[in-house]
Order: C-alpha cells, then structure tokens, then sequence
C-alpha cells in the first residue's frame, strides 16, 4: 500500500514538477484517478465485511492503560522527523524557498521539479500510513473513510498558519490548529450542529483566513 501510494505522489509531482501543471489541478486529477482505481479494486476483491488486519486494529484503536494510544508509536517518531526536516536541513529549506519564490529559487540554481517530486512522494507516503491509522480506528477499509476530514485537514494548517500560497507555515502550527478543530469539533457536536454545519464552518474558516494572507503579503 505505502508503495503504491509512493507511485502515485511520484505521478503527482512529475505532473507538477516537469510539467508545470497547477498543483490543485493536478492534484484533484490524481485524486480522482487513484479512487477509480480503488473503487475498481474494492468491487473486484472484498467479498465480505472481514475488517481489517489485528496489526491494524492494534496499532490504530488501542491504548496503553486505557489512556495513552498506541498509534503515538507512529505519529511521534513522524511528527520528529518532520519537524526536523523542515527546520534543520537543507531539503526543509529548499521547500520554504521555492514556496515563498520558485522563480528566485530557479535562478538561484535549485532544480526546484526534483525537490517537488520528493516531496509528493513523502506526503503521498504520510497520507497512505495515516489512512492505515485510521482503518485501524474504525476497524474499516473504505475508499470514502476520510471524506469529511478534507475540509478540516486544510483548515488546520491554514488556522496553524501554513500560508495556503506557500513559503510559510510549518508543521508544529499544523498540528495546533488540528487540536484546535477537534475541540470546536467536540463542541460543535455538543450543540448538536449537524456535519454539513460543520463542513460550512470549516470552509468559512479556510476562506477568511486564506483572504487574510493574502491581504498581509500584499502590503508586505
């Protein structure tokens, strides 16, 4: 799975990289590629409701003294790594250059379509082991599982102040503004709102603060 999901960021970014296709373009294209794919797949090969892997079902549901869960041993070690990354080696900054100017970054020499390749592949890669993750939670295998998390996945790096235009952001905001969604989701559920409620929330959410970027990297 972590392999085909490789292939198809690889597929992704020499789209975006080589051949200069719009990033949502290309990406909502493979998007709906990749669900043929796996809707054709599903008819062809789940017979029955089985569930998944224990594997699975261990490392994604279970908790350690019923407090803390397991699925930390994996999203620890990955929250690290990217934080690192990102902050302290040279890659991390190759990607805030070309997000905050390609065009500076091309001339200054960077091949900016090879740094763009690997970086579809690594989030292609970070979406199919967070997709495992989730399988094991709900115990289900669904090309739809992660439908209503769209909205909200955006939202929290917008709120974490990942600037949609790029060149700023980072992953330690991302993972505050997601905290953040899940406490307005809670309450939101308190209060009874129904999800597409929620859905009009969080698109609101995405649409001023997107506008408010936008408006500061003007009069900066």
């Amino acid at each position: 799975m972590l392999v085909v999901a490789a292939v198809a960021g690889l597929l992704n970014g020499i789209g975006i990289g080589v051949f200069r296709v719009h990033p949502l373009i290309m990406t909502l294209g493979m998007s709906f590629v990749v669900l043929g794919l796996a809707n054709v797949w599903q008819l062809q090969n789940v017979q029955t409701g089985a569930g998944v892997p224990d594997s699975l079902r261990w490392i994604g549901s279970t908790t350690f003294v019923d407090v803390v869960p397991y699925n930390l041993l994996v999203f620890l070690p990955l929250t690290a790594l990217i934080l690192v990354g990102l902050r302290r080696t040279g890659y991390g900054r190759l990607l805030y250059a070309i997000g905050d100017n390609p065009i500076a970054a091309r001339l200054s020499g960077t091949r900016a379509w090879q740094v763009l390749i690997v970086l579809y592949v690594i989030s292609a890669v970070m979406a199919a082991i967070a997709g495992l993750l989730i399988s094991g939670l709900t115990n289900t295998a669904s090309v739809s599982l992660v439908d209503a998390s769209l909205l909200p996945s955006v939202a929290a790096a917008v709120i974490g102040g990942t600037s949609i235009l790029g060149g700023r952001g980072g992953f330690g905001g991302t993972i505050v503004g997601a905290l953040i969604l899940t406490v307005l989701t809670a309450l939101l559920t308190v209060l009874g709102l129904p999800e597409p409620s929620r859905q009009v929330l969080f698109g609101a959410i995405i649409v001023v603060v997107a506008a408010a970027y936008t408006r500061v990297t003007a009069e900066a």
